[in-house]
């Protein structure tokens, strides 16, 4: 049943994560007339042009490279039928799952109280979400396995 369920979950959070970094994240107008639409790939490789290179890293790090690393792993842990080995990088990885996703919100509550720009979420945001949320089930499912 675990295997399953895993095999349901895994497909859907690569999915979710992958349209979560290509889709559009949040809509930020400034003065009515200038719309912004970034996706969060588009968010680093624009901090790496503007010469912000550590932001852009810590941010390639937590919201794409730790993510694609545990999903990774939890592909190696189903195919494996047993997190093993894997379930301590699991575990350390899964500490910073919702990070990412609350950077995304302290930037949309930003611009929302700051009366300079409306911000809105869009699809990329609630995919990246829902692919934080089913990893870290998919991670609970096989860290339980594993056991």
């Amino acid at each position: 049943m675990r295997l399953a369920v895993l095999s349901l979950i895994l497909p859907l959070a690569t999915a979710s994560f992958v349209l979560g970094l290509t889709l559009p994240l949040l809509e930020l107008e400034r003065l009515y007339f200038f719309v912004d639409r970034p996706t969060l790939l588009q968010v680093v490789t624009g901090l790496w042009a503007e010469e912000e290179r550590l932001l852009a890293g810590l941010i390639a790090a937590f919201s794409i490279v730790f993510p694609a690393i545990k999903l990774i792993a939890l592909h190696v842990a189903a195919v494996m039928g047993r997190a093993g080995a894997g379930s301590s990088l699991l575990h350390a990885l899964g500490r910073w799952s919702m990070m990412d996703v609350m950077l995304v919100a302290l930037v949309v509550f930003a611009a929302k109280t700051t009366g300079l720009a409306q911000a809105a979420s869009l699809p990329g945001m609630w995919f990246y979400g829902a692919a934080t949320l089913l990893t870290a089930f998919g991670a609970w499912l096989a860290e339980r396995g594993g056991r």
